[in-house]
């Protein structure tokens, strides 16, 4: 009996393996078959990249590795139920190892996510330098007109909400020194007192780089009183929110337990022309449109909304008078409208599609005032801004 029982038990035992490969295979072709069918896209929405397509086959990328190479690529990207996949890695990771950091971006506390900085490189301390040089230069030439916002960082208003640890560099004394040297040739705000105390507002997105519309009020608040000008009310305008925000640091890191952020914009219908830019005050009016393109919060880059993007050359229609040149980066996309209060003319240079110098705009355009808006990270190596210190062509070309 005992021997029938164990030669029992053996069959039993042996039959698993066989069960289990079978199992095994089964779900392998199965999955091989669904990736197959499975719909192929061309742009991950998430990730804010484009996904590789089914490369073309040659004997001779076959035999130097490249259709192999580029055909595992397109497996990975094209797998089914890859935003799945990516979202149980991220937490398992974050869960099993404690992990806080993914693609250069750091996962902090309460949903937050900062853009990771514990270094300034060599070079970029040399490109910081020029753009110092670039700026201090321009303002000397227009004496009373320049001033001067650099926004900080998140991390810097929020360092509670940052890993336990995180060696972030000293933005504060990088602050300070930018503004001591440019505040001798012009106006500088440091948003650094009023932004810690009023932390508890809505002022920066946690998945995202930018700061928020109540942010960038809040800066134009700080503006306004430099400038002795009357605010905005936004008690007197009716706002919108759009909810469902997953910026550019979620695209990154793909935090598993993300909290989505909303945007805010007051709907306002102040004509804004887009230029397109053929040479120094050479300009062609492209299309007139209003300074938030709603069709893009139907997209994954809400805040491409504002200014529509990043444009070389915008004109904007204000209530107010005089004018006012903003020159930026995308923080400014934001806080731009807002300044429809004061001036009645408001343009915006983004130097990465303007490749010129902006003295002859000035001068042909007549702005009375120039507003340099960028945030510190940007700023620190952005190796456009030193187009601020071109020299104007339009007297050598006359």
């Amino acid at each position: 009996m005992a021997r029938y029982i164990h030669r029992k038990a053996g069959r039993e035992t042996g039959a698993r393996p066989g069960a289990v490969l079978a199992l095994f295979l089964f779900l392998l072709v199965g999955f091989s078959v669904l990736n197959f069918f499975w719909p192929k896209r061309d742009m991950s929405d998430l990730e804010n990249r484009k996904l590789a397509q089914l490369p073309s086959f040659s004997i001779k990328t076959l035999l130097n590795g490249d259709f192999l190479q580029d055909f595992s690529t397109y497996m990975q990207d094209q797998v089914a139920f890859r935003d799945t996949w990516i979202d149980l890695e991220s937490a398992f990771n974050n869960l099993a190892f404690g992990k806080v950091e993914e693609s250069n971006i750091l996962l902090g506390k309460d949903g937050w996510m900062f853009t990771k900085l514990f270094d300034v490189s060599p070079d970029t301390q040399k490109q910081l330098s020029k753009n110092l040089d670039a700026v201090t230069n321009f303002a000397s030439r227009h004496p009373g007109k320049v001033t001067f916002l650099l926004a900080p960082s998140a991390s810097v208003i929020y360092p509670e909400k940052l890993p336990v640890g995180a060696p972030m560099v000293d933005e504060n004394a990088m602050l300070d020194d930018i503004f001591s040297q440019v505040s001798s040739s012009a106006d500088v705000l440091d948003l650094r007192d009023v932004f810690t105390r009023e932390k508890d507002e809505y002022l920066y997105y946690k998945t995202d780089h930018h700061w928020t519309t109540q942010g960038a009020y809040l800066a134009y608040q700080q503006f306004c009183q430099l400038k002795g000008l009357t605010p905005f009310d936004t008690a007197a305008r009716e706002s919108v929110s759009i909810p469902d925000f997953y910026g550019t640091h979620y695209s990154a890191a793909r935090r598993w337990d993300v909290q989505p952020d909303v945007i805010t914009y007051y709907p306002l219908d102040n004509p804004m022309t887009i230029y397109d830019i053929t040479g120094e005050t050479q300009y062609s009016a492209r299309k007139t449109e209003t300074m938030v393109n709603t069709e893009k919060f139907q997209t994954r880059d809400k805040y491409a909304a504002f200014l529509d993007g990043n444009n070389g050359y915008s004109v904007i229609e204000g209530n107010g008078e005089g004018s006012i040149l903003v020159v930026k980066d995308s923080y400014a996309n934001c806080f731009v409208p807002f300044l429809t209060e004061n001036y009645a003319k408001i343009g915006v240079v983004d130097l990465r599609n303007f490749s010129y110098g902006l003295d002859s705009t000035i001068e042909s355009e007549g702005y009375d005032q120039v507003l340099i808006l960028y945030n510190f990270q940007t700023f620190i190596a952005d190796n456009r801004v030193v187009y601020l210190d071109r020299p104007t062509t339009l007297t050598s070309a006359e």
